[in-house]
């Protein structure tokens, strides 16, 4: 099968490991590949170390479109990346075009491409006009659409059919067994990932503390920075670092080696706030054994049991209870719930059956006969 990848960014988040995680399994298949993508970040250099084609994109930031200008702009660069999107897919004969983020999705709809589209949601877009120019372009190519949870897969049952969305858990390559303890030394808890408000490293450090005044031995990790060239990300970032001064918070930036970071944990809070979907982090902390105390936003409720597999908070205040006691409390109860955890991401969440399923749903889309005319025959 010949297949164009393409995604929006060429850094690491949390969709892009995906992509980058599935591409060994995509060349065991055998099948011609070529990724497109923007800039030349980590993604890029892992296409091109594994010896497969990649192509530079010119994926331009997504606007809501407030402004007519804005919207003008959008439109004249969307359609010049449609045009770079259908001279790759002619280059490569394309039998399906793989988007890895909404923000190819519009110029792929003007492309006019030939070929069946798969569209992979990772995240809810707000419910303005980049949620319906995404999912207008969905239902004019007639698109198939996998998402990482139920929440994310519910925002398009508008535009695509309930028979073209299929919600793919994601996966996780885990360690082949539960990590060790560390012994003694001060209790450490942990926040991983890119940082951002969404992430909510602001409400990690407030939750730190309100632990530090309950256990002042406690030690607080931050992992992860800023990605995607965003200001907004990077003041943000700045702020949180400005209000954990005062606390014993250590911020180590972006770690490469996720269960080297996850060794040194006892805890793991997960503090994302609004529209989350189902981030990785909770994946690998389960395959580690490292307990989550989360927010039970988003799609996160759909991974983690409370109570079994980890513990929902409702607030920051509830969060540092719920650590306080985690840390303090009947070690009894942490060891059967790091327990739980690993039997629910050895059933649900290793990356071999992300995989297999995702593979599985591109091979079908791919043979499915085309029609001429799908466009139409979707309005019916």
């Amino acid at each position: 099968m010949n297949l164009l990848l393409l995604d929006q960014f060429s850094d690491l988040g949390g969709a892009q490991q995906s992509l980058a995680e599935l591409l060994p399994a995509i060349r065991e298949r055998g099948w011609r590949t070529v990724v497109g993508l923007p800039g030349s970040g980590k993604l890029f250099e892992r296409v091109t170390s594994l010896g497969m084609e990649a192509a530079r994109i010119d994926c331009w930031p997504y606007k809501s479109g407030r402004k007519l200008a804005d919207a003008g702009r959008f439109l004249v660069h969307s359609v010049r990346l449609a045009e770079e999107i259908r001279k790759l897919a002619d280059s490569v004969e394309a039998e399906l075009v793989y988007l890895n983020g909404p923000r190819l999705v519009p110029a792929a709809a003007l492309a006019g491409l030939s070929c069946p589209v798969l569209f992979h949601s990772h995240s809810r877009l707000p419910p303005n006009r980049s949620q319906f120019v995404t999912g207008s372009a969905l239902w004019w190519m007639n698109a198939r659409v996998v998402a990482n949870c139920g929440f994310v897969a519910e925002q398009w049952r508008r535009y695509v059919r309930p028979q073209r969305i299929s919600t793919i858990w994601n996966g996780v390559a885990g360690p082949a067994e539960t990590l060790s303890r560390r012994p003694g030394g001060a209790p450490r808890i942990g926040c991983i990932g890119r940082i951002g408000p969404e992430k909510g490293q602001r409400e990690f450090v407030a939750a730190a503390a309100r632990i530090h005044e309950s256990l002042p031995e406690c030690r607080f990790v931050v992992c992860g920075e800023a990605l995607f060239g965003s200001a907004g990300a990077e003041r943000y970032a700045a702020e949180v670092r400005s209000s954990a001064a005062a606390l014993p918070v250590e911020f180590r930036g972006w770690v490469s080696d996720v269960y080297g970071t996850l060794a040194e944990l006892d805890l793991l809070l997960v503090p994302s706030t609004g529209p989350e979907a189902t981030t990785r982090v909770i994946l690998e902390a389960f395959a580690a054994g490292v307990p989550v105390i989360a927010f039970g936003s988003g799609g996160i409720s759909e991974v983690v049991e409370n109570g079994v597999t980890g513990v929902l908070a409702n607030s920051v205040d509830e969060m540092a209870r719920e650590a306080v006691a985690m840390l303090a409390g009947d070690a009894g109860r942490r060891i059967s719930m790091v327990r739980a955890a690993r039997v629910e991401w050895e059933r649900r969440f290793t990356l071999e059956k992300f995989h297999a399923q995702l593979l599985a749903v591109m091979e079908e889309w791919a043979r499915a006969p085309l029609r001429d005319g799908a466009a139409s025959e979707s309005r019916a």
